[in-house]
């Protein structure tokens, strides 16, 4: 099943995508229990797909985009916290701040919590997953990299694409391709075999440190080919 979000008027609107490409709404977020109404709109302008309390992420967690930056693989999952305000709709445009010289692409998995997770094992945040999107992780890394920690350098407004859909059959979350493409050159490929932590232990680690709530986000790390992005940029 792909869910998405619409817009209907002035509202946001949970729907299911169909074969056909209209989008058939439903009466709440899937993960809360929404059900179909009957009606069916068209599927454009699509918003982003998530409506998270927190978007929480991964950093360094495939070895070669650790080396890349010149950074040691962590012996740990070295989280982060992106706003909400950071979401941007999958056609949107990312807006390069004045601040920052360097705004990198990196491209990730990105992972949809269906259920409340506290303290939970590596089954039980498997079982809660909701499904799984295509998610950028936008950096600006010559303020990261000034700034030490990661909130100014990751949170600017549109810094976090998200879509087109959400997925929800997941398939198996360790031999899923993650590919990035900046004007139709590939530029990341990697898989989430060469994860260093995989998503189960991620949820499960996260979930020891915080509550994630339904409908929750989670990056789980990109691949190596990360770089620059200028305006005019189409990224993939």
């Amino acid at each position: 099943m792909r869910v998405v979000r619409v817009r209907q008027g002035a509202v946001p609107r949970w729907a299911v995508l169909g074969l056909d490409g209209g989008a058939r709404l439903l009466s709440a977020a899937p993960y809360e229990g929404g059900e179909e109404l009957g009606t069916v709109v068209e599927a454009t302008s699509l918003l982003a797909p998530v409506s998270p309390s927190k978007i929480v992420c991964v950093g360094r967690n495939y070895a070669a985009h650790a080396k890349e930056l010149g950074h040691e693989v962590p012996s740990e999952p070295l989280l982060f916290l992106k706003p909400p305000s950071a979401l941007v709709a999958p056609e949107g445009s990312i807006v390069l701040p004045p601040e920052s010289q360097r705004v990198e692409h990196e491209g990730e998995l990105g992972v949809i919590v269906g259920a409340r997770l506290r303290h939970a094992g590596e089954a039980e945040a498997c079982a809660a997953i909701f499904g799984i999107t295509a998610c950028n992780d936008v950096t600006a890394r010559d303020l990261q990299k000034r700034d030490v920690q990661f909130t100014r350098g990751k949170g600017f407004d549109t810094f976090c694409p998200v879509g087109p859909w959400i997925e929800t059959e997941t398939g198996d979350l360790s031999a899923i391709t993650v590919e990035t493409r900046v004007d139709g050159a590939l530029r990341q490929q990697g898989s989430t075999s060469q994860m260093i932590f995989s998503v189960p232990f991620l949820l499960s680690y996260i979930s020891g440190v915080m509550t994630l709530e339904p409908g929750d986000l989670v990056l789980t790390g990109t691949p190596e080919g990360v770089g620059p992005l200028v305006p005019g940029s189409l990224v993939e």
